[in-house]
């Protein structure tokens, strides 16, 4: 097996650390004055229930997907037990706390829903 660079985990860490700087500007917005409307907006933009590739959970899913491509194939016998749970939890993002988050943005501005 082939070991790769430093440089490629050094890249994934400062990606992630993009990512995280992302959601602080997210939480900050959250955390300034809305009224319900503003709050629904803004959560609506994580999640998009009738494109589910879309949105940020849509994405989070999409990585643990490809991550699970090359974890089954590392250990080929152990396939199911290395990315099955890679894919349950794409799953779970996509589904679960997908449809908890159009609940509360429903709740907050239903009109919003049909803009």
């Amino acid at each position: 097996m082939t070991r790769h660079p430093r440089t490629r985990l050094d890249h994934v860490h400062n990606s992630v650390g993009i990512a995280q700087l992302a959601l602080q500007q997210i939480q900050d917005q959250l955390g300034s004055e809305s009224d319900a409307q503003d709050l629904a907006e803004i959560l609506r933009e994580l999640h998009d229930q009738d494109h589910r590739q879309d949105g940020l959970f849509g994405s989070l899913a999409q990585l643990l997907t490809v991550a699970a491509q090359p974890a089954g194939g590392i250990y080929p016998d152990r396939e199911y037990e290395i990315a099955r749970p890679l894919h349950d939890a794409a799953k779970l993002i996509t589904e679960r706390a997908g449809l908890e988050l159009a609940s509360a943005t429903r709740a907050l501005d239903p009109q919003g829903e049909f803009a």
